[in-house]
């Protein structure tokens, strides 16, 4: 770009055409004006120089071009969103210079006017997810997709965007990525980089290598029959299919070499012969492994824990054949957990009957603390929702097989018809037992901060690590968020390829139940005291977790976009005090 000076400027910027939006590749990804070359070594890759086409639009009647404003109307650290008769952009000044990107971000559509701009770039008022504003790319997660970026160019005081119209409408640019070079020449049993688990880590660390350049082979293998899928909105909504909630689709895995194994089962890693053994005996070699494989949930231990009509929640199926057998019946839930209240939500207008059951005496009280899990309590109360608190489950009862009753400890009986259990998970890494690879005392495998094992070329990711967290010190935590999860197969990504990248990230995530959100950012283990600002009663509040001097986390409701400054005061490195929020 040419940089801003007083008034008289002009910035261009170019859009190769894959950096378009994903619905304008061709199927096969022929559109790319980039050819990737291996540069001999496994780890090295050079994208081969392209000359930038002068006119990056190469439809003039895909562009449009509109006066936006005058220089004055936006002052420095100000966004605002503008018209461009056929799709809205979001215009942005900082240090005199002004830029143009997309207004929505592309993991849910927030509106990202309503977010928080700093340090050149712009973070999403819902769920934290960071956007670079002079080049669109994303910089932290959830989401898969960048920002479109438009040319901005001022003449006589006037701002005036240029852009294309299919990048206003779709809102959304997937990075350039490099191709296979031959998959024709692989040994089927052999792989460059093989990732076990196609949840977010596993997906953006596959993204992230073709991104970079990477042109070697990269084997995805998931238990899962599904390619990769928006595993939040399982308890969220419910009745979603897979294929609404799928993360790419097919077109994509094939466009970019990515190629996923689905239902099939890794039973033991070999280090030494950096081999995967599968459950049916299939082997599968590797030169790099990434382990994303999550968390398994548990299961209830009580009497008649086989009963049919019981369920985790693991699967898009599992989450269907659940609203099925609730509507108009009585649901039982077990544990107050993220699963278990949001699944509760859902099905409190749908079901005869909602009772949830829990050891704790209010949900979330270890996470968000005894006031705001009460007043989250009230809410799910006044919505029909029956608690039964500082008791658990003592056996289940079936008729012809199907449950009939749920029994309590104090010994109430409840009617259900279907009964979802949300107590909790362990971590999925059974199968690496005998492996040398680093597992702690609670099977979560044991990374540094760039997401490696003590293994070299074996790399973790996900729900199922537990990895040093700046913002605390760098305790080693497990962070269980979609955030997290992404950033974390990203990080991995970038260390295969030898780049020396450490995580940084602020945790954030959020949980959504009768139409409300709760946000959070931050990592409160530990906290010692919650000071409230607002009003718990009217659920507009926000709520800053400290411990001794610090604040540590902030969790809001009705609030924004408080959660997505503080994640932006934390991970710029500065301390919050608790008497800077009191």
């Amino acid at each position: 770009f040419l940089f801003v000076s007083a008034v008289e400027v002009k910035i261009e910027v170019v859009i190769p055409e894959k950096e378009r939006s994903k619905e304008e590749m061709s199927p096969n990804g022929k559109a790319s004006p980039l050819i990737y070359k291996v540069n001999g070594t496994a780890r090295h890759y050079h994208l081969e120089e392209h000359p930038i086409a002068s006119n990056p639009y190469h439809n003039p009647k895909d562009v449009v071009e509109a006066s936006v404003c005058h220089v004055k109307d936006l002052e420095n650290g100000q966004m605002r969103e503008v018209d461009l008769g056929c799709g809205k952009a979001l215009l942005i000044k900082e240090s005199g210079e002004f830029h143009a990107v997309g207004h929505k971000c592309p993991h849910y559509g927030a509106p990202l006017v309503k977010g928080v701009l700093s340090k050149g770039r712009v973070r999403c008022p819902w769920h934290g997810a960071c956007f670079n504003i002079s080049t669109g790319d994303i910089e932290d997660f959830p989401g898969l997709d960048s920002l479109p970026r438009f040319q901005v160019k001022i003449e006589k005081e006037k701002v005036y965007i240029r852009a294309s119209k299919q990048a206003l409408q779709t809102q959304r640019r997937t990075k350039m990525m490099a191709k296979c070079i031959s998959l024709s020449n692989y040994n089927l049993s052999s792989t460059n980089v093989l990732i076990i688990g196609a949840g977010a880590a596993g997906l953006v660390c596959a993204e992230t290598l073709r991104q970079e350049g990477f042109s070697d082979r990269i084997v995805m293998c998931t238990m899962d029959r599904h390619l990769p899928y928006d595993r939040p909105k399982l308890s969220k909504s419910m009745d979603s299919h897979p294929e609404q909630i799928a993360l790419r689709p097919k077109e994509f895995f094939r466009t970019y070499d990515i190629e996923v194994l689905t239902e099939m089962h890794v039973a033991a890693v070999d280090i030494k012969n950096k081999t995967a053994v599968f459950k049916d005996g299939f082997k599968m070699e590797y030169n790099k492994l990434l382990i994303a494989t999550g968390n398994t949930p548990k299961a209830l231990s009580c009497k008649g824990k086989e009963v049919e009509n019981v369920f985790n929640i693991r699967t898009p199926e599992d989450a269907n054949r659940v609203v099925k057998l609730a509507t108009s019946k009585n649901v039982v839930i077990v544990g107050a957990s993220f699963l278990g209240m949001e699944v509760a939500a859902y099905l409190a207008e749908r079901a005869h009957s909602v009772s949830l059951v829990e050891l704790e005496e209010v949900p979330f009280k270890k996470f968000f603390g005894e006031r705001v899990g009460r007043a989250v309590m009230k809410m799910f109360e006044s919505n029909r929702v029956k608690f039964y608190m500082q008791t658990e489950v003592s056996e289940l009862r079936e008729q012809e097989g199907k449950l009939k009753e749920v029994v309590l400890k104090s010994g109430k009986v409840l009617r259900a018809d279907v009964c979802v259990v949300g107590v909790g998970a362990v971590p999925a890494t059974g199968f690496l037992k005998q492996s040398g690879i680093n597992i702690d005392s609670k099977g979560f495998i044991v990374v540094n901060k760039m997401m490696q094992t003590n293994i070299p070329g074996v790399f973790a990711a996900g729900d199922a690590v537990t990895f040093p967290l700046a913002l605390r010190n760098n305790k080693k935590v497990n962070v269980p968020h979609w955030q997290m999860a992404h950033m974390h197969g990203r990080i991995a990504a970038l260390n295969m390829l030898a780049h020396g990248m450490e995580i940084s990230t602020v945790p954030y995530l959020w949980t959504a139940m009768f139409g409300k959100s709760i946000r959070y950012a931050g990592h409160g283990e530990g906290f010692d005291d919650v000071v409230i600002q607002g009003d718990l009663d009217e659920l507009k509040f926000v709520a800053f977790y400290t411990k001794s001097d610090e604040v540590v986390a902030v969790a809001s409701m009705n609030y924004d976009p408080i959660v997505s400054k503080v994640a932006e005061v934390l991970s710029a490195g500065r301390t919050i005090r608790k008497r800077d929020v009191e």
